[in-house]
């Protein structure tokens, strides 16, 4: 397999440290440029990354001395050492535009973590298990942005990937209605216990902005491309709750359904335990064996124990059962730095090298 240059562009912050320390040991991608604010750059990783270091593996010492540069600044010097970034930079949502777009025209592409580009009409946001088709997308996206290499591929909110992918499966059955409550980990807004100690032993019943993208963003991943852009799906209806609980890593999603055709609970466990996707026939290196695990057991799948299922990349699901208003309800989890975010777009990238979107510069 082919070796890529890659940089991590908002290399500071929790998904910026998550996506370095998935790429320390990767065996199709080299970490060559790290960039972030101009407060940060000349500076070397270590003296700016070592002391704010929040997740749980150990700080990658390789990378001490790499020097960081200046995200805006320098991106054309970036663009043209690398052959993709990704991206998980903390600002407001133009200049995010404006980064992005900047890096995809310098023909460099662009695997972002942001929000601010989920609803760019050509711009494919992936679960590579769910939609991998939305990538073809792309081909019209360098049309308009008149780019070779170039290009802007996101990967969905986190809170989502706790449930569309148990869902995925069951649309064949018309699923008509859905109501979710995610319980979702202080990762997700980027603090531990030691930066935000608000947090212990207290619940917040508000995240700003996320029970729109959570009711919204699945109708884009169950679009379809038609005539260059990604149509979004007109179905099923959602409504969403999300609550911010003292937990560190893990996203729980407590999910009712209702369908056109209701199946029996064993068609829909069958749906689950062979479900396959294009990571898996790659085989990519991010790739979980086995996607959806169901657990049988009524306590389980519990944040703390099963958040790490095959190295944060599987979606946990368990307690199917009927509902006395909707058809079925059951809960399911996923590791929201890891699938949800970081991990997630490192499988996207994946998908993108092994279909030839992305390619080594040479």
């Amino acid at each position: 397999m082919n070796h890529y240059k890659v940089g991590v562009i908002g290399c500071t912050g929790m998904v910026g440290q998550r996506f370095i320390s998935l790429i320390e040991n990767h065996p199709w991608f080299d970490l060559t440029a790290v960039a972030a604010s101009a407060r940060s750059a000349g500076k070397t990783y270590g003296e700016v990354a070592r002391q704010r270091w929040a997740i749980e593996t150990p700080f990658p010492g390789k990378y001490e001395n790499l020097v960081v540069q200046d995200a805006t600044a320098d991106r054309e010097k970036i663009a043209e050492s690398v052959d993709f970034v990704f991206c998980a930079v903390d600002m407001n949502k133009d200049e995010i535009l404006a980064l992005e777009e900047s890096y995809a025209r310098l023909e460099c592409p662009v695997i972002s973590n942001n929000s601010a580009n989920r609803w760019t009409p050509d711009v494919p946001m992936v679960i590579p298990e769910v939609n991998p088709e939305h990538i073809a997308v792309i081909d019209s996206q360098r049309e308009h942005l008149g780019t070779k290499r170039g290009f802007i591929a996101v990967k969905s909110n986190c809170s989502i990937q706790s449930y569309v992918p148990a869902l995925s499966p069951l649309r064949e059955f018309g699923i008509r209605d859905i109501l979710v409550c995610t319980y979702q980990a202080i990762s997700g807004a980027g603090k531990t216990f030691a930066t935000w100690p608000d947090m212990v032993d207290n619940v917040i019943p508000y995240i700003g902005g996320e029970e729109e993208k959570s009711e919204r963003e699945p109708l884009k991943v169950w679009g379809k491309l038609e005539q260059g852009v990604i149509q979004t799906a007109a179905f099923p209806s959602i409504t969403a709750q999300c609550i911010r609980v003292p937990v560190s890593n893990g996203h729980l999603a407590c999910v009712f359904v209702r369908f056109a055709e209701k199946p029996s609970k064993e068609e829909i466990l069958k749906r689950w335990n062979e479900y396959r996707g294009i990571p898996q026939e790659l085989e990519l290196p991010s790739a979980p064996k086995q996607f959806l695990h169901y657990f049988e057991e009524d306590n389980r799948p519990q944040t703390k124990l099963d958040r790490g299922l095959e190295n944060g990349m599987a979606i946990s699901v368990g307690r199917l059962r009927e509902d006395s208003q909707y058809d079925y309800k059951f809960v399911s989890l996923s590791h929201n730095t890891l699938r949800g975010a970081a991990g997630g777009g490192v499988e996207l990238a994946e998908l993108l090298c092994a279909k030839n979107y992305i390619t080594p510069k040479g």
